[in-house]
């Protein structure tokens, strides 16, 4: 298969060289040598690195990611350069069928560019603008907090929390973290809203505890008031990755929440607890992941709610919105707001305004943002991390401020 893919990529290469070649040919014989050098070197490195990516003996796995991530990115924007090519083959191939049966012939005397030099640099272009694009999303996107602010309006709110503020994070993923300053930037931009009460609604990693090692110190900083709640995403326990054994598995899992411990933060496994101010109260309910689709489904509901029915109000963290309708609305109607994360917005998108869009919207009916079904509000955290592409364009990550307010 590792050999199937080599031979794909050569064909693609291949392929645009044909570009390559017809845009070289008005330079001089050293430079159109440099330059084939230089394409086919590329070529010969993308085929030696998806060898030894198969090697996982020889690169760690960030290391592969990183490979995986980098030759996805330069054949995808190849692909995007083939299509225009495709389509001057195909122009010159109904010319040519034309001509046999007619006695006109191309005019190709002419002044100026030629169709297939046009075709030749515009799908140069069209490989240079998403190579381009993802560059900058890695280099711009990746660390570009943004800090969404909300505001809901609760009948029931005790008057002692009525303004009360929640700041959220979502999807970490530190495992995929590049840069420890950027990582820095969004916790101190967080700590800056000081926030009377923290939520963490999940995915502190890809697959493996220690990959937030280098992190605690960084997250333990996380402080607020009334207390720093979390809970678990799909990514937390592992599912995702080959282990020796299900002990290993589950001591993964465990030592993944003794961090959260060690951070200071509280973690509700199925679990609620009640804060209290000036007597008054409400219920955090944390539950383990659920998701209405092929996600893991650990989240006992039920249990997590227990002991919560006469609290006036009730905030939910749960990681995968579709929660939301699938069982939360329908059996618990009592539940203000929920508060998930998971979609990461797809790391790509729109949003101009009041106008959003993303590739997201076709899997998940809430996947970002706050949503509101009669008196049930939902908010929809667009993640503080990344997986997979080490970059974010047009959905940037995100720190959410819900401030809570007595209708």
């Amino acid at each position: 298969m590792i050999f199937g893919f080599s031979l794909f990529f050569l064909l693609i290469d291949l392929y645009v060289y044909q570009a390559v070649k017809t845009v070289m040919s008005d330079l001089s014989a050293t430079w159109r040598r440099s330059l084939s050098y230089g394409f086919w070197m590329i070529t010969a490195i993308s085929i030696a690195s998806v060898l030894l990516v198969n090697a996982t003996d020889i690169l760690s796995n960030d290391l592969r990611r990183i490979v995986i991530i980098g030759i996805i990115m330069i054949y995808f924007s190849k692909v995007f350069g083939m299509l225009t090519i495709l389509l001057d083959d195909i122009f010159r191939a109904f010319s040519w069928i034309i001509g046999k049966f007619s006695k006109a012939t191309p005019n190709s005397s002419g002044a100026g560019m030629t169709r297939s030099e046009f075709m030749s640099k515009a799908s140069l272009i069209a490989i240079a603008v998403p190579l381009t694009t993802f560059g900058i999303g890695i280099a711009s996107g990746a660390h570009n907090y943004r800090v969404r602010r909300r505001t809901i309006h609760l009948p029931n709110l005790p008057s002692a929390f009525d303004g009360i503020r929640i700041g959220q994070l979502s999807d970490i993923h530190s495992g995929s973290f590049f840069s420890r300053s950027g990582v820095k930037k969004g916790i101190d931009l967080l700590l800056s809203e000081k926030p009377d009460l923290v939520f963490f609604t999940g995915d502190l990693v890809n697959d493996i505890a220690s990959e937030v090692s280098a992190y605690k110190d960084l997250f333990s900083k996380v402080k607020a008031p009334l207390g720093v709640y979390s809970t678990l995403g799909n990514h937390d326990y592992g599912d995702y990755k080959g282990w020796n054994s299900i002990k290993e598995k589950k001591k993964n899992l465990a030592d993944l929440i003794q961090s959260h411990k060690e951070m200071g933060w509280d973690i509700l496994l199925n679990q609620n607890r009640t804060i209290k101010v000036d007597g008054e109260e409400v219920a955090i309910i944390g539950v383990e992941n659920w998701g209405a689709g092929r996600f893991s489904k650990y989240g006992d509901l039920e249990k997590a709610y227990k002991g919560t029915e006469n609290k006036p109000v009730k905030l939910l963290l749960s990681h995968d919105p579709s929660h939301w309708d699938a069982q939360i609305r329908p059996e618990y109607g009592d539940i203000d707001v929920t508060f998930s994360g998971h979609t990461h917005g797809f790391q790509f998108g729109i949003e101009l305004g009041d106008f959003r869009w993303s590739p997201s919207k076709y899997i998940y009916k809430q996947w970002a943002d706050l949503h509101r079904e009669g008196k049930q509000y939902l908010y929809v955290n667009r993640g503080f991390g990344f997986i997979g592409y080490p970059g974010r364009i047009g959905i940037l990550p995100e720190i959410t401020i819900i401030e809570l307010k007595k209708a």
